[in-house]
C-alpha cells in the first residue's frame, strides 16, 4: 500500500472510530444529508463551497439526526448551513438560528439580520419552521430554551468572539442551551499550536488547544476530532490572515490565483459533549 492510500485508510478508520458503529441508520442518515445538499433550493455559489466545507460529512460527524433540536450560531446574511439544516430538520426536528440582534448598533450585523430574515420569509418554503433567536454575548445569550438543544453548531466564529473578548461567555451560553448528553460542534480556522493569542485574533486562525480550553472551562468534554475539514495546502501564514483565502479574497487580484489554488482555510472540527 502506498503512502497516500495508507493515509486515506487511517483517516477513514479515525473518522469511523469517532462515531457510533456504522449501521443501516447511519448509512441512511448520511445519504439523507447528501440528498439535502443537492436540493435545488441551495444557492449555486454555496454548492461550489462543498468541496471545502464537506457539509454532509461534517454534520454526520457531529451526530445530527432529523428529529433533533439544533441551534446554528450566527448563520450570516445568507445562511450557508441554514440552506442544509432547515430542510433536513423541517419535518421532524427543530432549528433555531441564533443571529445578530437588531440593537447592536453595528450596521453590518443589522444588515445581515435583515437579509437573513428576508431570505427565510421569501426564498423558499423549506425555511418556514426556522425560529430566529439572538446571540451577542454578554447581552444576548438565550439562543434556545435552557437544556433543550441536542446539538449546537458554530462554523468559523470563535475568532470573532476572541477579538471581542467574550469567547468564554459564548461557550458558557452554549452549555446552558444544550441538554445533558447533547453535542457542541465547532468548526474553526486552525492555527499552529503555540501561536500567541493576539496573533490568532489578528490572523483569524485559532489553536485547537485554545478552543478546547474554552469548551472545557464551560463544562464540556472533548468527545472527538476529525480531519474532515483539514487543508494541508494552507500554511496559516498570509498577509491578510485567513481572509486572504477564498471566499473572502481580501487582497483582490493580488496573488489571487495562488489563494484560489490553496482553497479555503485549514480547519479543526471538534465534537464536545455536555456530561
Amino acid at each position: 500500500m502506498d503512502m497516500k492510500a495508507l493515509m486515506v485508510s487511517v483517516a477513514l478508520i479515525f473518522i469511523t472510530g469517532c462515531q457510533t458503529a456504522t449501521d443501516e441508520r447511519d448509512t441512511s442518515n448520511i445519504n439523507a444529508l447528501r440528498a439535502v445538499t443537492e436540493l435545488p433550493t441551495r444557492t449555486p455559489s454555496f454548492v461550489e463551497r462543498d468541496q471545502f466545507r464537506h457539509p454532509a460529512e461534517t454534520l454526520a460527524f457531529f451526530g445530527i439526526k432529523p428529529n433533533m433540536t439544533v441551534v446554528e450560531i450566527w448563520p450570516g446574511p445568507a445562511g450557508w448551513y441554514t440552506e442544509i439544516l432547515a430542510p433536513y430538520l423541517r419535518d421532524n426536528g427543530k432549528l433555531y438560528a441564533a443571529h445578530f440582534p437588531a440593537d447592536t448598533g453595528i450596521e453590518f450585523y443589522t444588515s445581515s439580520l435583515k437579509k437573513f430574515e428576508s431570505k427565510l420569509a421569501h426564498a423558499a418554503p423549506v425555511y418556514d419552521k426556522v425560529e430566529v433567536t439572538y446571540f451577542y454575548p454578554p447581552e444576548h445569550t438565550s439562543i434556545a430554551p435552557t437544556a433543550s438543544a441536542d446539538l449546537v453548531l458554530t462554523f468559523r466564529n470563535v475568532h470573532n468572539w476572541a477579538k471581542a473578548g467574550n469567547a468564554q461567555g459564548a461557550f458558557n451560553a452554549f452549555f446552558e442551551a444544550i441538554k445533558p448528553g447533547g453535542i457542541l460542534g465547532v468548526v474553526e480556522h486552525r492555527a499552529d499550536e503555540g501561536t500567541a493569542l493576539n496573533q490568532q485574533i489578528e490572523s483569524g486562525y485559532m489553536t485547537e488547544s485554545y478552543v478546547i480550553e474554552l469548551a472545557e472551562a464551560a463544562g464540556f468534554k472533548l468527545d472527538s476530532k476529525s480531519e474532515i475539514n483539514a487543508n494541508p495546502h494552507d500554511n496559516h501564514d498570509h498577509p491578510a490572515g485567513v481572509w486572504s483565502l477564498p471566499p473572502s479574497l481580501r487582497l483582490g487580484e493580488k496573488d489571487k490565483a495562488q489563494y484560489l489554488q490553496i482553497g479555503e482555510s485549514d480547519r479543526m472540527t471538534l465534537k464536545f459533549v455536555k456530561p
